[in-house]
């Protein structure tokens, strides 16, 4: 049977997409290939949903893999992306933010897929020798992804990215919103868990987990992470719509954006939790 023709808009939906990844590529392959070694541990941890029924912490033991890969995916692509707009005496500086966000998250990801395979926790977990040792190597990779994600913050404030205003303050803001948001990470750990008022693993929302009878961090530490894809989006649409106050608008939108990180924070310390079901 002959395949059907695609239309002309799903023609050129593809040919975007196709377009944008060879960019990506050209422009940063340690990134970009960090990228593709996630969508196939996200392939496996679908899989693992369907045919493993093991439960962790009241969870599919694939969930947390599942929802690493797609986050530790979203990250790279688009730390790729912001980075290809520096100019080009950053470049070897670049390379090196590079190979250590790529490094970091592809360990990270390994420690947590090798964890779900046992049927364990990889976070907070120092039941056996072996598991303190897989979460202190992720806690060492997470200071290394933080190190570069500093780094990154001063390349972009320090050079002019290629762009609109709005979009160069959704870049600036964007990436330092995120380092906000790795911080919150490091609060949790200092916790030895991610829900306030409670053990881990009781109530939670369908597929995300977040306590649905106390304060949970991960909800502000979400929010905050992706502002990396939210303040460059906001300011790159306000360089559109009103070119001329753009930079100004995208100053504001990240006040309110960090007024609802830091709201979300204070909620879940004071053991409160989003939804109560």
């Amino acid at each position: 049977m002959a395949a059907l023709p695609l239309s002309p808009a799903a023609t050129a939906a593809f040919l975007s997409v196709s377009t944008w990844m060879r960019v990506l590529h050209r422009a940063n392959p340690v990134l970009a290939w960090a990228g593709w070694v996630h969508v196939a541990l996200l392939l496996l941890a679908l899989a693992g949903l369907l045919l493993d029924q093991r439960l962790v912490t009241g969870l599919p033991v694939w969930m947390k893999p599942a929802k690493f890969a797609l986050s530790g995916l979203l990250y790279l692509w688009t730390l790729a992306w912001l980075l290809a707009d520096l100019p080009a005496p950053a470049a070897g500086a670049v390379r090196l933010v590079s190979t250590a966000a790529a490094l970091s998250m592809v360990v990270e990801m390994a420690c947590i897929c090798t964890q779900a395979a046992r049927g364990t926790t990889s976070h907070y977990n120092g039941a056996t020798a072996f598991d303190g040792l897989v979460f202190g190597l992720m806690g060492l990779f997470i200071l290394v992804n933080t190190l570069a994600t500093i780094w990154a913050v001063y390349l972009v404030w320090h050079y002019q990215p290629h762009g609109p205003a709005g979009y160069v303050w959704g870049v600036r803001l964007g990436l330092l919103v995120f380092l906000v948001g790795s911080v919150l990470g490091g609060v949790m750990i200092r916790l030895g868990q991610h829900t306030v008022g409670a053990p881990d693993g009781g109530p939670g929302l369908p597929g995300l987990g977040w306590s649905t009878r106390a304060g949970d961090l991960r909800l502000a530490h979400f929010l905050g992470m992706h502002a990396l894809q939210a303040l460059p989006l906001l300011g790159w649409a306000l360089s559109r719509w009103q070119p001329r106050h753009a930079g100004a608008l995208t100053w504001l939108g990240a006040a309110v954006y960090v007024a609802a990180v830091a709201a979300l924070f204070l909620q879940a310390m004071r053991g409160v939790p989003v939804v109560r079901w």
